[in-house]
């Protein structure tokens, strides 16, 4: 993409930072939603909660990225907390598409790349999945249809859109490996469950290069998977981390352990997702670290 404008929500996340660093390192220019009243030139007010945007701050901006919502994994699944997870996914999507839907052709962006997540295909089991699979059943796959439906306002008034159905991100920042990776360095990481659960990862790196490649290549739209081409069991990626790591992995946390930790969403983690990027391989991305351990490496 030549040198262009690009709003951001979720600008402050994992993903979002990273995002945000990449492109203004290439002389892009980014403006940031923020919820708060905005302190400088390059931020725009929003409220994804009560579906507000200030939309004369898309005005001229070459595209918009959504990667704003609560964290999945941050805390327990209450009713409470998920229905925070579904309005600050749904009501956001719906404010910001709904807002570029309403500018002008001659300012509006001409691309919309909004966050989704692998969780849409449920758990798999074996089965290897990619964009063409249907939506699977439970609350993770009913948010992610109904997030990405939230995105219609910006698709039918012509702007090309994008969804990033990202996988388990390898980073030390943040997300599950944030998580992971203390717990490993200290030898106290293990498999989760029986480990025969499939988990479809992605490279930080990768991740920002995939979402770059939805931005700047004409012609692409509707769902890709963000995930490296080589999903592997829980068990597999144990082993790999304590190769990397040179730790053991002697503990393992038992399936109704984590059930009685985490509730419902211990069906997320012990929940088996073996998702391929179909799409965006035949796009003609190119994986940096489609291994496990290179992944692992690179965010170290």
């Amino acid at each position: 993409m030549e040198r262009s404008r690009i709003a951001v929500a979720g600008a402050s996340g994992l993903i979002g930072d990273a995002l945000v660093r990449s492109l203004t390192s290439d002389g892009h220019q980014v403006r940031r939603l923020v919820r708060r009243a905005p302190r400088a030139a390059d931020e725009v007010r929003w409220d994804p909660e009560r579906g507000s945007v200030d939309a004369a701050g898309l005005a001229g901006c070459d595209a918009v990225v959504n990667l704003a919502g609560a964290g999945v994994g941050d805390r327990r699944w209450t009713a409470q907390y998920k229905e925070l997870i579904r309005t600050s996914r749904v009501r956001g999507t719906a404010a910001l598409a709904g807002a570029v839907a309403e500018l002008a052709e001659d300012v509006r962006p001409r691309v919309f790349v909004n966050g989704s997540a692998i969780g849409y295909y449920g758990d798999t089991g074996d089965r290897a999945v990619d964009e063409s699979a249907p939506p699977g059943e439970g609350f993770l796959p009913s948010l992610c249809v109904e997030w990405e439906a939230a995105a219609a306002p910006a698709r039918e008034a012509g702007v090309r859109t994008v969804f990033a159905r990202t996988g388990l991100v390898v980073a030390r920042g943040g997300g599950a490996w944030g998580r992971l990776f203390p717990l490993f360095r200290a030898g106290l990481g293990g498999r989760l469950g029986d480990g025969r659960q499939y988990w479809s990862f992605i490279a930080l790196h990768d991740e920002v290069a995939a979402l770059r490649h939805l931005l700047d290549t004409d012609g692409l739209s509707g769902p890709f998977n963000l995930t490296a081409p080589h999903p592997l069991t829980n068990r597999e990626i144990t082993e790999a981390m304590a190769r990397v790591l040179r730790r053991p992995t002697v503990f393992a946390v038992p399936a109704p352990v984590l059930r009685a930790v985490l509730g419902e969403m211990a069906g997320d983690v012990l929940g088996s997702a073996r998702v391929l990027p179909a799409r965006l391989l035949e796009s003609g991305f190119r994986f940096a670290f489609p291994e496990i351990e290179g992944a692992v490496r690179a965010a170290l």
